[in-house]
């Protein structure tokens, strides 16, 4: 690894355990709205306008506000547990002054929500959301763009991610990527990233280099 690198953090599943809360959220908004099965699967590291353009499309608009509202409404509420170990490591990599992108699928809202319950905006040196891309996840574009703010070299920048897109996402643009099995099960992400962990837990800024 060159010594000048940056380490890039998705949000839900990897810094805070909330990917079980989404599954039910939309396990029951699949079953009001009659959305195609496994919809809570299938929606993971997308954006909202992208959820809405793939996946709720067919309904009435009417029918899209509700849910967007019930969406946002179950973000203030919801409980944000951070992942095992991720705040010590977060905090290591800060005190080894190496460069921290946080890149998401999320907007700004649910930022602010988030950096209200868990206190770790001051972590990051730049912040990648839904806000600032045209092209959610599998597109490489945000994490190309969170690599063009550090001003580092994709390809010494290293991912941890979830999800499918998301770790695709990491792959397409071209850097290593570690995969989290808070979300998918190991056997399922293995081939697809570089290493796979169960949290942060016994994972140090060794285990990088």
């Amino acid at each position: 690894m060159n010594q000048e690198f940056a380490v890039l953090f998705d949000l839900d599943g990897v810094i805070i355990d909330t990917e079980p809360q989404y599954d039910l959220f939309w396990i029951k908004a699949g079953k009001e709205y009659k959305l195609e099965k496994g919809i809570e699967q299938k929606i993971k590291g997308t954006t909202l306008p992208n959820i809405v353009t793939i996946f709720l499309s067919h309904l009435p608009q009417e029918q899209i506000d509700k849910l967007l509202k019930e969406s946002a409404e179950f973000e203030t509420q919801m409980q944000m547990p951070p992942v095992p170990g991720v705040l010590a490591f977060l905090h290591e990599l800060k005190e080894n002054n190496i460069k921290i992108g946080l890149v998401t699928s999320s907007d700004n809202k649910k930022l602010d929500i988030t950096f209200k319950n868990v206190p770790i905006r001051h972590y990051f040196d730049t912040i990648v959301s839904a806000n600032r891309i045209t092209h959610g996840k599998p597109h490489p574009m945000c994490y190309l763009l969170a690599a063009q703010d550090l001003g580092v070299d994709p390809k010494n920048c290293i991912v941890f991610e979830d999800s499918f897109h998301g770790i695709q996402s990491g792959n397409n643009a071209g850097m290593k990527v570690v995969g989290l099995s808070t979300t998918n099960p190991e056997e399922s992400i293995k081939d697809m990233v570089w290493k796979v962990i169960p949290d942060f837990k016994n994972f140090t800024l060794k285990s990088l280099l």
